[in-house]
Order: structure tokens, then sequence, then C-alpha cells
């Protein structure tokens, strides 16, 4: 199989089967996306990184073309569902690189399962709720509340409701806990970003020699400004 040619597939992962796209040769790049997205927010990233990189992004639990299966709507639920796509592709250790809620699975892998995790890039990551300005956040538990609020009568609703709720109750990470990481570390966001700025900087402050990056931009910066993001990304894994 020529691992050049861009494919998508569906491999198992505990009760469900993730759907990802898979590009390039060369050690893993892990890519997660956010909340309520799918694998197609790295449509700026994939071709870049595949030059020299073996890619797989993932579609999340219940994103995507990905079920969502019986097992909990949580943050360390898609890092556990994150460690048996490894173990089934038998990737021993990868970089992975997660934006906004995958940021957060991406940092909660860290601290469960070190070994795994060659180089880690938070983007937009943020550790509770604390950290997401109040604009964006209010809005957000207003809405989860009426979500839950017509739950039972509404399939769709409590969709909502489930994807809402990452936002309100996880991913619940102190700041002493980030010391467990033990890979190399970029945290990256956007001068403008949804996370506020001194949450970011105690994230790659509480990091063991985190790198710290902003780009010009909003929370969404990989999709918007790819080439800068790109660059910054790769500089860091060297291979720009």
């Amino acid at each position: 199989m020529n691992n050049c040619y861009l494919w998508s597939r569906y491999v198992r992962s505990m009760d469900i089967k993730h759907h990802f796209v898979e590009k390039g040769q060369g050690a893993p790049l892990i890519l997660l996306h956010g909340n309520g997205e799918n694998s197609d927010y790295f449509v700026g990233q994939i071709d870049a990184f595949s030059r020299s990189y073996h890619v797989y992004a993932l579609d999340t639990r219940g994103h995507g073309k990905t079920p969502r299966g019986e097992a909990p709507f949580t943050i360390r639920q898609f890092a556990d569902d994150l460690l048996a796509f490894m173990d089934e592709h038998h990737i021993g250790k990868a970089d992975i690189l997660g934006f906004s809620d995958g940021g957060n699975i991406a940092m909660v892998f860290a601290i469960k399962y070190p070994d795994r995790v060659n180089r880690l890039i938070l983007d937009g990551a943020n550790l509770d709720a604390k950290g997401v300005k109040s604009t964006i956040q209010i809005p957000i538990e207003i809405g989860y509340r009426f979500a839950r609020l017509f739950a039972r009568k509404s399939e769709e609703a409590a969709r909502h409701a489930e994807m809402l709720g990452l936002m309100v109750h996880d991913p619940d990470v102190s700041p002493e806990e980030l010391a467990k990481i033990q890979s190399k570390t970029l945290v990256i966001a956007g001068t403008k970003d949804m996370i506020k700025e001194q949450h970011t900087r105690l994230i790659a402050s509480r990091i063991p020699d985190a790198r710290l990056v902003f780009i010009d931009g909003d929370h969404f910066i990989a999709n918007k400004c790819p080439d800068e993001f790109n660059r910054a990304v790769l500089d860091f894994l060297g291979k720009d």
C-alpha cells in the first residue's frame, strides 16, 4: 500500500470504530480536532505535515463519522479511545497535536500515558471552564442548561447537551498535574483566542520546558492562518 496516498477508513476502538484520515510516511503524527468538529478541520495541515510525517487525523467519539458508542462522553474517555487507537495500529509513541478540546484530550493523554507521547502540541487548550473568556463561556453554560432541560424529549438536544457539557465540566485538570507531562511541548494560541492569555501562559509555565507561541488571530489559527501555524509547528518539530 502506498502510504503517500490520502485515504480514510474505520478501525475498531473499544466500543466504537474510529473514522480517520491517513497520509504520509515517517514518524507518526496524530491530529485531534475540537468540539463539534471532525478531521476536516486540519485541511490546511495534513498535506504540509505529511511531507515529513505519517499523519493520522481522527474523528473523536461522537464526532464526524465516528459513532457515539456507549462509553462515557468525556475528555478522559476520549484519551482512552486514543490509546486504543494507537494500540490497534501498533503505534508505540507518537507526536500529538490537539486543537481546543483535541488539545485537552492530548493534554490528558500526556498526563495519563506519558510514555506514549513523543512531542506534544497544545493549540487553544484549557484546564477548565475558568480558562475561557466569559463572553464565550457564559452563553455555552446557558445553552448547556437549556439543552439539558429538553434532553429527555429530544435526541438532538441530548447530543447538544453532551457536546456543551464537555466545555462546562471538562477537562478539569489542575495546574499541578501538568508537571506529569514528560514530552517536549509546544503551547500555541491566537492573540485574540477565546482562551484567556494568562490561562495559556499558565499552562505553558507548568509544563516543564514548554515552548509558548502566540499567532495573530483568534481561536482558529490553524484553519485561518495555516501557513504561519504550520511553520510554528514544523519549527518546533524540527522539520521546517
